[in-house]
């Protein structure tokens, strides 16, 4: 099922042939595409909602700030700034052609493909969207099939919004995917799994895309002896369990100082009550795992090692309440996938060298989190560890900010987005240089 009747090479074809007019190409075309996307939004808002209710079982308040705030801010933040970013930018000419003056144009690359995860189906489909229309591009846009409800609803929203000359979405499951992978794009930009990433990067390969990979990983979060326990516990339950734990910045494992760990778990044991209620099988708002092949694969987990704290799982709903699991070692089941649940195995530490030595020798994660004042250790741990990006005393938010891009690196993505970057990832940067005759 999709937008149009056409199929994915008459699709991009149509596109192509659009993106040869060059009306693209104008601020005031990019302006007006980004203000209708941003009317269309608003107008389809309670869709929406009811939509990721529906797949996802979310809240219309964590719904909103996780998916639809974020794009509406996207959409703000590069309506100001579009026309400075367009802009040709002088640079200095080398004193051995005096008589001539260097500059870069950024421009569009032509036709994108956007595929879209499950997780964050309306944000992570949008966000990147707002990227490529800015940059002047056409896009299609494959939803998953996974979210059925939210899919439609984006693909009915991009039709009002949009010919499918200039912005089409392609509905369907794996084989729609596997279709679009064949035909020849200008430029890919894909977030899921590493393993359909390196699927995704071997069908670009075939006509040198370029692409973005945003995928995910193992994210590590660290407390320290010195941290703030009650803020870390916070910071802690408001990452992981978000979305059910289906979020890849996640906190994936906690490490946590041998001296202050009863006193963390307790503390977080407090705030899962607090936030998500005493008995969280009874909170109608908590959201569900995605489908019953992801829960399965879950539950296996709650097996391993010893439940410290929930263990609940309840099939028919599709639900499993924040867990935490003790006894867990680097060579655990647990600890060799993204767990992509509410499930956080902790593990504890009394020397930090060995605990980065460990998270140095595994696939370098998408995030990392580090609780501690201490300067020292600070610069220990980020001086030591790549990862794609992350906070100190905080999980997530950094993600949410327009002037830091979004990322992975190795194993968990190359390239990045959100604010400028967006604009920077989705254009090709000409350099020209003019001479005096």
């Amino acid at each position: 099922m999709t937008t149009t009747s056409l199929s994915a090479n008459e699709l991009v074809l149509r596109q192509r042939r659009f993106f040869r007019t060059g009306q693209t190409k104008s601020l005031a075309y990019r302006v007006d595409a980004l203000k209708r996307l941003r009317r269309g939004i608003e107008d389809y808002q309670q869709r929406i909602l009811d939509a990721l209710r529906a797949d996802l079982n979310k809240s219309e308040a964590e719904a909103y700030h996780t998916e639809i705030r974020l794009v509406l801010g996207e959409l703000d933040y590069t309506l100001e700034h579009l026309e400075q970013w367009m802009a040709p930018r002088v640079v200095p000419t080398s004193s051995q052609i005096p008589d001539g003056t260097s500059s870069i144009h950024p421009e569009p690359y032509g036709v994108t493909l956007v595929i879209a995860p499950w997780n964050y189906p309306f944000q992570l489909a949008f966000s990147p969207v707002v990227g490529a229309i800015s940059a002047g591009n056409t896009v299609v846009l494959k939803p998953s099939e996974l979210t059925p409800h939210v899919s439609k609803v984006s693909s009915d929203l991009v039709r009002d919004c949009f010919p499918d000359e200039f912005v089409a979405v392609m509905e369907g499951e794996v084989e729609t995917s596997t279709e679009l992978l064949r035909e020849k794009f200008d430029y890919i930009f894909f977030t899921g799994s590493t393993p359909v990433g390196k699927v995704v990067m071997r069908a670009a390969a075939e006509h040198l895309t370029p692409t973005t990979l945003e995928l995910g990983g193992k994210s590590p979060a660290i407390v320290h002896k010195d941290a703030n326990l009650k803020k870390a516990a916070q910071s802690l339950v408001r990452g992981k369990f978000l979305n059910a734990g289906q979020t890849c910045v996640a906190p994936d494992y906690l490490l946590v100082h041998e001296d202050v760990r009863e006193a963390l778990l307790e503390e977080i044991g407090l705030e899962i009550a607090s936030k998500h209620g005493e008995d969280v099988m009874q909170n109608t708002d908590f959201p569900h795992i995605v489908n019953s092949k992801n829960f399965d694969r879950l539950s296996r987990f709650l097996d391993d090692g010893e439940v410290l704290l929930g263990g609940r799982s309840d099939r028919e709903q599709l639900m499993i309440e924040p867990t935490l699991l003790q006894g867990i070692t680097w060579d655990s089941p647990v600890m060799q996938e993204e767990i992509f649940g509410p499930i956080l195995p902790v593990m504890t530490y009394t020397d930090l060298d060995e605990v980065l030595e460990k998270i140095v020798d595994r696939p370098k994660p998408l995030a990392l989190y580090l609780f501690t004042n201490d300067k020292a250790v600070q610069e220990q741990v980020l001086g030591n560890v790549s990862f794609g990006g992350g906070c100190v005393n905080e999980t997530l938010l950094h993600m949410s900010s327009h002037e830091l891009p979004f990322g992975g690196v190795g194993e968990s993505g190359m390239g990045s987005y959100h604010g400028k970057q967006s604009f920077e990832t989705f254009s090709h940067h000409k350099s020209i240089l003019v001479r005096g005759v």
